[in-house]
Protein backbone atom coordinates (compact mmCIF):
# COMPACT_ATOMS: atom_id res chain seq x y z
CA UNK A 1 0.00 0.00 0.00
CA UNK A 2 1.72 3.42 -0.75
CA UNK A 3 1.83 6.10 1.51
CA UNK A 4 1.05 9.88 0.41
CA UNK A 5 3.22 11.63 3.31
CA UNK A 6 6.89 9.79 3.17
CA UNK A 7 9.99 11.40 2.52
CA UNK A 8 10.87 11.28 -1.11
CA UNK A 9 14.53 12.96 -1.17
CA UNK A 10 15.79 10.48 -4.12
CA UNK A 11 14.02 8.25 -6.19
CA UNK A 12 16.58 6.03 -7.86
CA UNK A 13 15.69 4.78 -11.15
CA UNK A 14 16.75 0.77 -11.99
CA UNK A 15 16.58 -0.33 -15.27
CA UNK A 16 14.12 -3.03 -15.58
CA UNK A 17 16.61 -5.59 -17.78
CA UNK A 18 19.43 -5.34 -15.10
CA UNK A 19 18.90 -8.40 -13.00
CA UNK A 20 22.27 -7.39 -10.38
CA UNK A 21 20.92 -3.54 -9.84
CA UNK A 22 17.43 -4.98 -9.49
CA UNK A 23 18.27 -7.34 -6.93
CA UNK A 24 20.48 -5.16 -4.82
CA UNK A 25 18.51 -1.88 -5.13
CA UNK A 26 18.15 -1.82 -1.36
CA UNK A 27 21.51 -1.35 -0.41
CA UNK A 28 22.09 1.98 -2.09
CA UNK A 29 20.05 3.92 0.16
CA UNK A 30 17.52 5.65 -1.82
CA UNK A 31 14.15 6.61 -0.51
CA UNK A 32 12.17 5.47 -3.20
CA UNK A 33 13.17 2.63 -6.02
CA UNK A 34 12.09 2.91 -9.49
CA UNK A 35 12.34 0.04 -11.59
CA UNK A 36 12.37 1.09 -15.21
CA UNK A 37 10.24 -0.23 -18.25
CA UNK A 38 10.33 2.71 -20.54
CA UNK A 39 13.40 4.42 -21.64
CA UNK A 40 16.09 2.34 -20.51
CA UNK A 41 14.76 -1.04 -21.65
CA UNK A 42 15.89 -1.36 -25.48
CA UNK A 43 11.96 -2.37 -27.51
CA UNK A 44 13.09 -6.02 -28.16
CA UNK A 45 14.18 -6.58 -24.32
CA UNK A 46 10.52 -4.93 -22.92
CA UNK A 47 8.84 -8.05 -22.20
CA UNK A 48 11.88 -10.22 -20.37
CA UNK A 49 11.81 -6.54 -18.20
CA UNK A 50 8.45 -6.20 -17.48
CA UNK A 51 8.78 -10.36 -16.28
CA UNK A 52 11.92 -9.82 -14.37
CA UNK A 53 9.99 -6.70 -12.26
CA UNK A 54 7.15 -8.54 -11.95
CA UNK A 55 9.03 -11.64 -10.43
CA UNK A 56 11.51 -9.36 -8.06
CA UNK A 57 7.95 -7.38 -6.65
CA UNK A 58 6.63 -10.97 -6.39
CA UNK A 59 9.48 -12.41 -4.26
CA UNK A 60 12.08 -10.36 -3.30
CA UNK A 61 12.03 -7.83 -0.02
CA UNK A 62 13.38 -4.03 -0.40
CA UNK A 63 12.47 -3.37 3.27
CA UNK A 64 11.28 0.08 4.03
CA UNK A 65 12.24 1.39 0.41
CA UNK A 66 9.35 2.87 -1.46
CA UNK A 67 8.56 0.76 -4.86
CA UNK A 68 7.73 2.70 -7.80
CA UNK A 69 7.51 1.34 -11.98
CA UNK A 70 7.95 3.79 -14.71
CA UNK A 71 5.71 1.83 -17.01
CA UNK A 72 5.23 2.38 -20.79
CA UNK A 73 3.14 5.07 -22.04
CA UNK A 74 -0.15 3.83 -22.32
CA UNK A 75 -0.49 4.74 -26.36
CA UNK A 76 2.32 2.52 -27.21
CA UNK A 77 0.00 -0.61 -25.88
CA UNK A 78 2.84 -1.45 -23.85
CA UNK A 79 1.77 0.45 -20.74
CA UNK A 80 -0.86 -2.06 -20.57
CA UNK A 81 0.76 -4.99 -20.26
CA UNK A 82 3.16 -3.00 -17.81
CA UNK A 83 0.01 -2.03 -15.70
CA UNK A 84 -1.28 -5.70 -15.74
CA UNK A 85 1.75 -7.01 -14.35
CA UNK A 86 3.51 -4.78 -12.05
CA UNK A 87 0.09 -4.05 -10.45
CA UNK A 88 -0.85 -7.80 -9.93
CA UNK A 89 2.96 -7.70 -8.47
CA UNK A 90 1.88 -4.80 -5.88
CA UNK A 91 3.65 -2.25 -6.59
CA UNK A 92 3.34 0.74 -4.42
CA UNK A 93 3.23 3.42 -7.36
CA UNK A 94 2.97 3.40 -10.56
CA UNK A 95 4.76 6.37 -12.03
CA UNK A 96 2.80 7.15 -15.86
CA UNK A 97 5.07 8.98 -18.08
CA UNK A 98 4.42 11.54 -20.82
CA UNK A 99 1.60 12.89 -19.07
CA UNK A 100 0.07 15.41 -21.06
CA UNK A 101 -3.43 16.38 -19.17
CA UNK A 102 -5.91 14.95 -16.68
CA UNK A 103 -7.45 12.64 -19.46
CA UNK A 104 -4.45 10.59 -19.28
CA UNK A 105 -4.17 10.12 -15.42
CA UNK A 106 -7.84 9.37 -15.50
CA UNK A 107 -7.30 6.67 -18.03
CA UNK A 108 -4.43 5.21 -16.04
CA UNK A 109 -6.18 5.18 -12.80
CA UNK A 110 -8.92 3.13 -14.36
CA UNK A 111 -7.11 0.52 -15.93
CA UNK A 112 -5.37 -0.11 -12.75
CA UNK A 113 -8.67 -0.31 -10.98
CA UNK A 114 -9.96 -2.30 -12.93
CA UNK A 115 -6.62 -4.70 -12.07
CA UNK A 116 -7.06 -4.09 -8.66
CA UNK A 117 -10.77 -5.54 -9.27
CA UNK A 118 -9.59 -8.95 -10.92
CA UNK A 119 -6.47 -9.71 -8.54
CA UNK A 120 -8.60 -9.49 -5.87
CA UNK A 121 -6.51 -6.20 -4.53
CA UNK A 122 -8.72 -3.77 -2.96
CA UNK A 123 -9.43 -0.99 -5.26
CA UNK A 124 -7.03 2.11 -4.12
CA UNK A 125 -3.96 0.04 -2.88
CA UNK A 126 -1.92 1.58 -6.47
CA UNK A 127 -0.71 4.83 -5.92
CA UNK A 128 0.14 6.75 -8.80
CA UNK A 129 3.08 9.85 -10.05
CA UNK A 130 2.42 11.63 -13.40
CA UNK A 131 5.63 12.69 -15.07
CA UNK A 132 5.30 15.69 -17.04
CA UNK A 133 7.07 16.22 -19.63
CA UNK A 134 5.86 18.06 -22.74
CA UNK A 135 5.18 21.91 -22.48
CA UNK A 136 1.04 20.94 -22.97
CA UNK A 137 2.13 18.67 -19.23
CA UNK A 138 3.37 22.14 -18.50
CA UNK A 139 0.05 24.82 -19.11
CA UNK A 140 -1.69 21.47 -17.30
CA UNK A 141 -0.19 20.83 -14.33
CA UNK A 142 -2.35 21.81 -11.76
CA UNK A 143 -5.01 19.94 -13.65
CA UNK A 144 -2.91 16.92 -13.62
CA UNK A 145 -1.80 17.21 -9.95
CA UNK A 146 -5.81 17.27 -8.96
CA UNK A 147 -6.94 14.32 -12.07
CA UNK A 148 -6.47 11.35 -8.81
CA UNK A 149 -6.50 10.78 -5.11
CA UNK A 150 -4.33 8.29 -5.90
CA UNK A 151 -1.40 10.60 -6.95
CA UNK A 152 1.37 10.56 -4.73
CA UNK A 153 3.11 13.54 -6.49
CA UNK A 154 4.09 14.82 -9.83
CA UNK A 155 7.96 14.88 -11.57
CA UNK A 156 9.79 16.84 -14.48
CA UNK A 157 10.74 14.91 -17.25
CA UNK A 158 13.48 17.77 -18.75
CA UNK A 159 14.33 15.76 -21.54
CA UNK A 160 11.27 15.23 -23.58
CA UNK A 161 10.53 18.82 -22.48
CA UNK A 162 13.45 20.55 -23.49
CA UNK A 163 13.18 18.85 -26.76
CA UNK A 164 9.41 20.48 -27.05
CA UNK A 165 10.81 23.46 -26.45
CA UNK A 166 13.31 23.10 -29.43
CA UNK A 167 16.14 23.82 -27.19
CA UNK A 168 19.38 21.82 -25.38
CA UNK A 169 19.57 22.05 -21.40
CA UNK A 170 22.13 24.25 -20.11
CA UNK A 171 22.13 25.79 -16.42
CA UNK A 172 18.79 25.56 -15.78
CA UNK A 173 17.15 28.43 -16.65
CA UNK A 174 15.35 26.36 -19.82
CA UNK A 175 13.73 24.46 -17.03
CA UNK A 176 13.11 27.28 -14.51
CA UNK A 177 9.21 28.06 -15.70
CA UNK A 178 8.49 23.98 -16.00
CA UNK A 179 10.02 23.61 -12.30
CA UNK A 180 7.73 26.80 -10.84
CA UNK A 181 4.91 25.29 -12.64
CA UNK A 182 4.58 21.84 -11.67
CA UNK A 183 5.94 22.84 -8.08
CA UNK A 184 3.18 25.27 -7.52
CA UNK A 185 0.84 22.34 -8.99
CA UNK A 186 1.69 19.64 -6.66
CA UNK A 187 1.24 22.41 -4.00
CA UNK A 188 -2.01 23.31 -4.86
CA UNK A 189 -3.18 19.16 -5.06
CA UNK A 190 -1.18 18.84 -1.52
CA UNK A 191 1.10 16.01 -3.12
CA UNK A 192 5.20 15.95 -3.64
CA UNK A 193 6.81 17.65 -6.50
CA UNK A 194 10.15 15.35 -7.66
CA UNK A 195 12.70 16.95 -9.98
CA UNK A 196 14.12 15.60 -13.12
CA UNK A 197 17.36 13.44 -13.40
CA UNK A 198 20.77 14.82 -13.63
CA UNK A 199 22.77 13.07 -16.37
CA UNK A 200 26.51 13.75 -16.32
CA UNK A 201 27.21 11.25 -12.75
CA UNK A 202 30.87 12.27 -12.88
CA UNK A 203 29.76 16.08 -12.21
CA UNK A 204 29.31 16.10 -8.65
CA UNK A 205 29.56 19.35 -8.15
CA UNK A 206 26.67 20.15 -10.78
CA UNK A 207 24.96 17.77 -9.53
CA UNK A 208 25.06 19.60 -6.63
CA UNK A 209 24.47 23.12 -7.53
CA UNK A 210 21.23 21.82 -8.86
CA UNK A 211 20.05 19.70 -5.98
CA UNK A 212 20.56 23.09 -3.96
CA UNK A 213 18.44 25.05 -6.67
CA UNK A 214 15.63 22.89 -6.58
CA UNK A 215 15.59 22.67 -2.72
CA UNK A 216 15.27 26.23 -2.55
CA UNK A 217 12.66 26.18 -5.08
CA UNK A 218 10.81 24.11 -2.43
CA UNK A 219 10.64 20.24 -4.21
CA UNK A 220 10.40 17.76 -2.14
CA UNK A 221 13.10 15.25 -3.98
CA UNK A 222 15.07 14.49 -7.43
CA UNK A 223 15.01 11.42 -9.38
CA UNK A 224 18.88 10.11 -9.78
CA UNK A 225 20.13 7.57 -11.88
CA UNK A 226 23.25 6.40 -10.27
CA UNK A 227 23.68 5.45 -6.70
CA UNK A 228 26.62 8.02 -6.01
CA UNK A 229 24.31 10.72 -6.56
CA UNK A 230 21.93 9.85 -3.63
CA UNK A 231 24.12 10.44 -0.97
CA UNK A 232 25.38 14.45 -1.76
CA UNK A 233 21.21 14.60 -2.66
CA UNK A 234 20.55 13.36 0.90
CA UNK A 235 23.11 15.65 2.77
CA UNK A 236 21.49 18.68 -0.05
CA UNK A 237 18.40 17.92 1.83
CA UNK A 238 19.93 17.86 5.18
CA UNK A 239 18.80 20.63 7.27
CA UNK A 240 21.72 22.99 8.85
CA UNK A 241 22.63 22.82 12.69
CA UNK A 242 21.62 26.82 11.98
CA UNK A 243 18.79 26.15 10.88
CA UNK A 244 17.86 23.36 12.80
CA UNK A 245 18.60 25.25 16.23
CA UNK A 246 16.52 28.13 15.11
CA UNK A 247 13.41 25.91 14.32
CA UNK A 248 13.41 24.29 17.86
CA UNK A 249 13.64 27.88 19.77
CA UNK A 250 10.58 28.77 17.72
CA UNK A 251 8.93 25.55 18.94
CA UNK A 252 10.26 25.75 22.21
CA UNK A 253 8.59 29.78 22.19
CA UNK A 254 6.09 27.88 21.28
CA UNK A 255 6.04 26.00 24.05
CA UNK A 256 6.43 28.39 26.59
CA UNK A 257 3.64 30.54 25.40
CA UNK A 258 1.05 27.70 25.38
CA UNK A 259 2.47 27.07 29.01
CA UNK A 260 1.66 30.50 29.88
CA UNK A 261 -1.63 30.48 28.54
CA UNK A 262 -0.67 33.16 25.88
CA UNK A 263 -1.98 33.00 22.33
CA UNK A 264 1.19 35.07 21.37
CA UNK A 265 4.59 33.60 21.16
CA UNK A 266 7.90 35.73 20.77
CA UNK A 267 11.89 34.85 19.67
CA UNK A 268 14.34 37.55 20.45
CA UNK A 269 11.63 40.40 20.36
CA UNK A 270 10.18 39.06 17.25
CA UNK A 271 6.38 37.55 16.90
CA UNK A 272 6.33 34.03 15.78
CA UNK A 273 3.46 34.43 13.26
CA UNK A 274 1.86 30.87 12.16
CA UNK A 275 4.11 30.44 8.59
CA UNK A 276 7.06 30.76 10.70
CA UNK A 277 5.77 27.86 12.83
CA UNK A 278 5.05 26.05 9.95
CA UNK A 279 8.35 26.08 8.45
CA UNK A 280 9.92 25.07 11.99
CA UNK A 281 7.66 22.25 12.12
CA UNK A 282 8.45 20.74 8.47
CA UNK A 283 12.53 21.34 8.89
CA UNK A 284 12.21 19.21 12.47
CA UNK A 285 10.19 16.62 10.65
CA UNK A 286 12.77 16.42 7.55
CA UNK A 287 15.71 16.07 10.03
CA UNK A 288 13.80 13.82 12.21
CA UNK A 289 12.57 11.43 9.51
CA UNK A 290 16.48 11.91 7.17
CA UNK A 291 18.35 10.97 10.22
CA UNK A 292 15.85 7.32 10.56
CA UNK A 293 15.72 6.74 7.23
CA UNK A 294 19.47 7.21 6.93
CA UNK A 295 19.88 5.03 10.44
CA UNK A 296 17.93 2.66 8.90
CA UNK A 297 20.48 2.18 5.99
CA UNK A 298 23.58 1.81 8.12
CA UNK A 299 21.73 -1.00 9.83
Amino acid sequence: MYKKDRLRRSMMFVPGNNPGMIRDAHIYGADSIMFDLEDSVAYTEKDAARFLVYNALKTLHFGTKETVVRINDLSSGLGVKDLEAVVRAGVQVVRLPKTDNAQDVIDCEQMIERIEREAGIPVGTTGMMAAIESASGVFNAVEIAKASDRLIGIALGAEDYVADLKTTRSDGIELLFARSMILNAARAAGIAAIDTVFSNVNDEEGFIAEATLIKKLGFDGKSVINPRQIEPLHKVFMPSEKDLNKARSIMEAIADANARGSGVASLNGKMIDKPVVIRAKRLLELYEAGNKADEVEEL
